[in-house]
């Protein structure tokens, strides 16, 4: 064994024979108190091993060095291996294994589909550095691959499934055409093709090249293959090498789009890791797994688990071809008869083609067109629907707009709903020409546009332009102007949390925004703005949103501080925010109007609330009526009964505050907070509830109700409709008034799939409301209805085998709500009822393709339904009777999953199918006991009056 030399300063040379040949003993010169010996092993260019030694090396003996060297010999048999390379003018042949395996997660019933691909392989070095011997060129060809056609999959019996079926010969074109790769010291550098290979054979020789990439470096390291770049972390012995990925660090290519909502994201965990075993410096052996579990966040009825394992073996070997002389790669290469080029280690996104028969496609629905009528809310819309937007986002700009002009004015919405739902450069345009805001009549379709454009799930800024540049036009509609200024807001923000925010044309529109509410005039036009605010909900608006709340009163204050409210908990738990809640309900700096200092309190609530916010909340009961206390208090007892923080230190504290109050809140009062769980499964629990605030003379003040969607750490606020009445009291033949200033009204405000629409008045006035009691028709009057994709998914996932996955999930919606006030002055009694119909359609898709394999498993989820919400009100009794219902009808619903597997290459398609259907029952939702009462004894008073009326 070679001799390295070891010395210090002034002494003789220290004969080292105990050190590896491939390994180099370096010194870093120092002869202080300690001494810094590293190990390095040739061709690798950073230490694999540095060893601190008390004392002066310098000043021990030679004999003495032999404890030190024998330490670091030990280091380097069990912490190192050799580095990987082949050996020159010899020929490996190695046998090529590829398993994927992909299982619908939901059905365990759906067999799961598995591809194996068999192949033997051919490899030598064409050229290697002659200093660096382990940076060489390799050449390889695939020889005799075959791939296991499975037929009849048999469920739990992956054994037997092998062994029935005959492996068949792949015929892909360029599959056996050679390739290069460029290696030095276990890392691929780069990949060199002959240009015949389609992208699918490319993919898989980049996944097998990956193979080849183990590099005997401990430690994480950032690594290029056919995934992307990747943090890898190696752990090294003697024979083997481990390679651990971390695919969450990985970086390629951007490709599709995410749900803007993570209740109906997809949420997926995977893994990769591998080994290489060495015979000395020869590639004995590697083997990499990778698996992938993709669940959407909805539930558990959709979820993929895809596996991929490579393997890889030596057969055998035997002398081979001579090496090529030459100074570099370049020169080698232009030596060899093939022309060969360099191509990208990654994989790319594959073009995703539009449907295969768009022009008959386009045909359809222009005949679907010219119909009369389409249902929305039915199920067979929605698929209409789905299908429609995906032919939009490959269809040209012409096509779209002449199906806009064939339109019926009844199915006009739904193309329209359908265009921006596509949001292709091509529908965007298309809408842009069609759409003009100057034009009164076209008002309809002017308010589906712009619902449509705010409930994207990933609105693009080129909508947000075309949004701004519509109502830059002379809008002669009020009403279109306002729903367009408060949609922007919402636009606004779905593209800040897709981290654009940054971008010129979301300042500008940010600019826009906030210059209105500077410049506005009236509480009317501030209100819009502040709903605009609301919608976008931007953390560096939560100044201006204090600052109006602290400085107006009425609309304007009330207005700011729901928009605060719809702010996570976390920053409405900022001190300021804090302050200037206290502020209003303290009417610290100014006199505030009852239902502001409400609000302020219950912000206070949603806050992370601390005791010192409950002792400003109790001493704030005192300047409030009792039902507001009575509010406060039902809404304090229902947080800390959802396991809130405060649970465990605040029960005997609110005791105090009911001692306190005890004049306040002893007395009778009919307001109260109430919610339910409407249903949950394992994943996701749907909540239903109610705040009722009456006035003092028992009307009805204030109505929410809402239903709220959960799952394990994100809420999405299905819908909530909020009715504010004021001024009611000359229905009682009082004409005393609870504000002063209060005029008879009844407004409605929705929020829908996290959308402040535009709020709409019933009536404002007597006169208006006996205008509209006479000339009603008693039909419900439709607020909003549409279709829209509550999640639009789509991403790329390739894997190191070479294989790519292409996972979509969409998930759609068709709905109708409508109201319906009813008053009779002669009864005195009003009824309420909103109804709200919807189908619904979800469905998850995973695809693998190959050019001689291809498997699409989908799963798919279809239900349709109505639920109505009723409140009578009895102004005839003392005190004012009131029942609020809550119902929804039998709802129908399907699971279907379907597995189909096609082999281009033997024109075979096989189809499995699974499904079930069956019916929710119709039931009533139960309130608060109080409610069922009253409800059973309006219910039994009316029955009487029906008897003796008939």
């Amino acid at each position: 064994m070679p001799k390295y030399p070891f010395s210090c300063p002034g002494q003789t040379s220290v004969p080292v024979t105990i050190i590896p040949e491939n390994y180099t003993l370096l010194w870093d010169g120092s002869c202080l108190n300690e001494t810094s010996l590293y190990i390095y092993k040739k061709s690798v260019y950073e230490p694999k091993t540095l060893l601190t030694f008390p004392g002066d090396l310098c000043n021990l003996a030679p004999g003495s060095m032999l404890p030190v060297l024998l330490v670091l010999l030990c280091f380097v048999r069990l912490g190192s291996s050799g580095v990987p390379s082949f050996n020159p003018q010899t020929l490996y042949q190695y046998e090529y294994t590829l398993d994927m395996q992909i299982a619908n997660v939901a059905r365990s019933s759906i067999p799961q589909t598995r591809l194996e691909v068999h192949a033997n392989m051919e490899t030598y070095i064409l050229w290697r550095n002659q200093t660096q011997p382990d940076e060489q060129l390799v050449y390889l060809q695939f020889n005799n691959v075959t791939y296991l056609n499975m037929k009849k999959e048999i469920p739990n019996r992956k054994e037997d499934t092998n062994a029935q079926h005959p492996n068949e010969a792949v015929k892909t074109k360029g599959m056996m055409l050679p390739f290069l790769f460029h290696w030095h010291a276990g890392k691929v550098i780069g990949l060199y093709s002959t240009g015949e290979d389609n992208n699918y054979v490319l993919d898989l020789k980049r996944g097998l090249v990956s193979l080849f990439q183990f590099q005997p470096i401990p430690g994480t390291h950032s690594e290029e293959d056919a995934l992307g770049k990747c943090q890898v972390t190696y752990n090294v012995s003697e024979d083997f090498i481990y390679k651990t990925k971390d695919l969450s660090s990985c970086i390629r290519s951007p490709f599709g789009y995410d749900a803007d909502h993570k209740v109906f994201g997809v949420s997926w965990n995977s893994s990769s890791n591998g080994y290489l075993l060495l015979n000395g410096t020869t590639f004995q052996k590697a083997v990499s797994q990778e698996s992938y579990n993709l669940s959407a966040n909805l539930g558990s009825l959709f979820g993929t688990h895809i596996t991929s394992r490579q393997q890889l073996e030596l057969m055998s070997s035997k002398p081979g071809p001579l090496e090529i002389v030459g100074e570099s790669i370049e020169v080698v290469l232009g030596k060899l008869p093939e022309k060969y080029h360099k191509v990208p280690f990654q994989s790319h996104p594959p073009i995703h083609p539009g449907p295969t028969d768009e022009s008959s496609l386009l045909k359809k629905y222009l005949a679907i067109a010219k119909r009369k009528k389409l249902t929305v809310p039915k199920i067979s819309t929605v698929k209409h629907f789905h299908a429609l937007v995906k032919t939009f986002k490959h269809a040209k700009k012409r096509d779209i707009q002449q199906i806009f002009q064939a339109a019926s004015p009844n199915l006009l919405p739904f193309f329209i709903d359908a265009a921006v739902a596509a949001q292709s450069h091509a529908s965007i345009f298309a809408l842009s020409d069609f759409l003009d805001f100057t034009k009164k009549k076209q008002a309809k379709i002017h308010e589906q546009f712009l619902y449509s454009a705010a409930f994207a799930p990933y609105p693009s800024i080129e909508l947000l332009k075309l949004v701004l540049e519509k109502l830059r036009a002379k809008v002669p509609n009020p009403e279109i102007m306002e729903t367009g200024i408060i949609i922007a807001g919402t636009i606004i923000g779905k593209i800040c949390r897709m981290d654009l925010c940054e971008e010129e044309d979301v300042e500008l529109a940010k600019a826009t925004i906030l210059e209105g509410l500077n410049n506005a005039e009236d509480e009317d036009e501030m209100k819009i703005y502040l709903l605009s605010l609301k919608n976008a909900q931007l953390p560096e608006t939560i100044p201006t949103l204090l600052q109006y709340a602290e400085e107006h009163t009425g609309v304007v204050c009330s207005t700011a501080l729901s928009a605060l409210q719809a702010f996570p908990p976390y920053f409405l738990s900022d001190q300021d925010v804090k302050d200037t809640m206290k502020s209003i309900l303290h009417q610290t700096h100014q006199l505030h109007d009852k239902n502001s200092r409400l609000m302020a309190a219950e912000t206070l609530l949603l806050a992370d609330c601390t005791l010192e916010d409950l002792t400003n909340i109790s001493t704030g009961l005192q300047l409030m009526d009792i039902e507001p206390s009575k509010l406060l208090i039902s809404k304090l007892h229902n947080r800390l009964n959802l396991q809130h923080p405060l649970k465990n230190t605040s029960n005997n504290y609110s005791k105090n505050i009911f001692h306190h109050n005890y004049w306040y809140l002893s007395q009778a009062g009919r307001s109260v907070v109430f919610s339910r769980l409407l249903t949950a499964t394992d994943d996701l629990a749907s909540t239903y509830g109610i705040d009722l605030l009456v006035a003092e003379s028992g009307l009805l003040k204030r109505s929410i109700f809402h239903i709220t969607l959960f799952d394990l750490n994100h809420h999405f606020k299905t819908m909530q409709l909020t009715v504010e009445a004021q001024g009611l009291e000359f229905l009682l033949g009082n004409e005393e008034r609870e504000e002063e200033g209060d005029d008879a009204s009844v407004g409605l405000s929705t929020v829908l799939f996290d959308v402040q629409l535009r709020p709409v008045k019933y009536f404002q006035g007597y006169m208006d409301l006996i205008s509209k009691v006479l000339s009603g028709s008693g039909e419900p009057l439709s607020e909003v209805k549409g279709n829209v994709l509550l999640v639009d998914y789509l991403q790329w996932l390739p894997m190191q085998s070479g294989l790519q996955a292409m996972v979509q999930y969409q998930g759609g919606l068709g709905f109708d709500i409508s109201s319906n006030v009813a008053v009779s002055i002669w009864d005195q009694q009003t009824k309420t009822n909103l109804n709200v119909k919807a189908g619904l359609v979800f469905e998850l898709k995973t695809e693998v393709d190959t050019s001689f394999f291809h498997v699409d498993m989908s799963a798919k989820f279809e239900a349709e339904g109505t639920i109505d919400q009723d409140t009578t009100t009895k102004v005839s009794n003392s005190p004012v009777s009131m029942c609020i219902e809550l119902r929804h009808d039998d709802i129908p619903y399907r699971e279907t999953y379907i597995t189909t597997k096609t082999y281009p290459e033997a024109h075979t398609t096989h189809t499995v199918r699974k499904g079930r259907k069956s019916t929710l029952r119709g039931r009533d939702f139960p309130f608060h006991c109080a409610n069922s009462e009253m409800c059973g004894l309006l219910k039994a008073e009316e029955d009487v009056i029906t008897k003796l009326t008939a």
